[in-house]
């Protein structure tokens, strides 16, 4: 992009922090409504343990936005990478559909997480009710990656307006006119909304895969992308999703196995869908760093100054919420939270208030790294990551006897920080001075 500015940079990247934005409001909206339905413990807890199974299956195709953003320049390599994902999709839904076997899913439940039998029933059902979900967050994420590198940016928000506006019709729908528990009112709603998505982004990309596809005849292919190619670039984002996500389940052991475990279970997706509020707007700066870096050492610098803006005012409007009385109306009123849950999500809160700013430093560190096509250090920052995750909790849950929501959210801190640690050292070296695509 010529001549990029911070005006170009806002209107290139506001369409995809207000996609990140709506997607933030899904989880304190479900939350808020589950905790106002019968047994909201129970249903909070199950609705958290569920949420955390479809992630860690969808994390395969995580990425995918990521590699269609960089990989797809032509009619051939969306082809390509188009065939890559549906085989990725019908992979990890057949996973899913494994994973529910009620043997195996009762003894992951059940007898590993230590879930009483009724919340472990409710998280059968509620993960059940999710079966689309990885597969159709692939399909999506892979054409908005097309979008995003075509500069329609706003398409992306359009399509997000369409999820949460079907997700909230469903969940009000279900809340007024049904009995059913919230948890399974909470998942139906979040399925609905990504099956809209998808079907309403595919329909907005189509001009672009026509000309894609128009253009194939008369210009000659700028690449040749092949499945080795692909795998290549990928297969470290892949594993940097599956391990990112896949440390939630051992997250929700520990907890379980902490000191006042089933409230730190109901606590831990309302505290953290508030928290996500800030964090998915630094996540939505890795695309656009990707597409407006690379061009000269001008824009990059520019493109790091407005990363660093971003990150330490995300972070201090959370810290202004978490250490005054907002945080009290947000978890009571807004929420729905018991007087004795709210006083147990309050120091998590607080704990969490840099976790924005490490989120926009890393999404800006993996971009630079993604330009390149440099893929493994993520991974290897990611493993790193999950490293100092795992110590934190064990180290809080069986040593310190810390509540399971307090360690949890510490864990998660400390384990970004040390990510964040290793690839500012690894970006210094002489390698990426000059940020030229490989």
């Amino acid at each position: 992009m010529a001549n990029l500015t911070i005006k170009k940079i806002l209107k290139f990247w506001l369409p995809l922090a207000g996609t990140w934005l709506m997607m933030s409001l899904e989880g304190p909206f479900l939350a808020a409504l589950i905790a106002r339905l019968a047994d909201p413990k129970f249903n909070l807890a199950a609705y958290g343990v569920a949420f955390s199974f479809a992630l860690i299956i969808e994390a395969p195709v995580i990425m995918m936005m990521t590699a269609s953003t960089k990989l797809v320049n032509d009619y051939q390599s969306l082809k390509k990478l188009r065939q890559f994902t549906w085989i990725l999709n019908i992979t990890i839904t057949g996973v899913m559909l494994i994973l529910l076997i009620p043997g195996i899913f009762f003894f992951l439940t059940e007898d590993l997480i230590g879930l009483p039998q009724n919340v472990a029933q409710l998280t059968h059902i509620a993960t059940i009710i999710l079966i689309p979900w990885p597969g159709v967050i692939g399909f999506r994420r892979f054409y908005q990656g097309v979008l995003i590198r075509n500069h329609a940016t706003r398409r992306v928000a359009y399509g997000t307006i369409i999820r949460l506006i079907s997700m909230i019709s469903m969940a009000l729908s279900l809340f007024l006119f049904t009995n059913l528990p919230g948890v399974y009112i909470g998942t139906a709603a979040l399925s609905s909304g990504v099956v809209m998505e998808a079907i309403s982004t595919r329909f907005m990309v189509h001009h672009i895969i026509r000309r894609l596809s128009l253009a194939e005849n008369s210009l000659v292919q700028t690449s040749r992308l092949r499945f080795k190619g692909i795998i290549r670039f990928y297969y470290p984002l892949a594993l940097t999703s599956m391990l990112t996500l896949g440390v939630h389940p051992l997250v929700t052991f520990f907890v379980g196995k902490s000191v006042m475990p089933l409230e730190s279970l109901a606590v831990l997706p309302v505290v953290g869908s508030f928290v996500f509020l800030f964090r998915g707007v630094g996540l939505s700066f890795q695309e656009a760093a990707i597409t407006l870096m690379g061009e000269n050492k001008e824009d990059d610098q520019l493109v790091r100054r407005f990363a660093l803006v971003l990150g330490v005012s995300l972070s201090m409007v959370l810290m202004v919420t978490a250490f005054t009385p907002l945080s009290k109306i947000w978890f009571s009123v807004v929420s729905g939270l018991s007087g004795e849950l709210t006083s147990l999500a309050l120091k998590p809160l607080m704990i969490m208030c840099i976790f924005p700013a490490t989120t926009v430093l890393i999404a800006f560190q993996r971009a630079i790294l993604v330009k390149v096509g440099r893929t493994s250090p993520i991974t290897t920052a990611t493993v790193i990551e999950v490293i100092g995750i795992i110590s934190v909790l064990y180290i809080g849950v069986v040593q310190m006897s810390l509540t399971g929501a307090v360690a949890a959210v510490s864990a998660f801190v400390f384990g970004r920080l040390a990510a964040n640690t290793y690839l500012y050292w690894h970006l210094r070296s002489k390698r990426y001075k000059k940020l030229t695509p490989v």
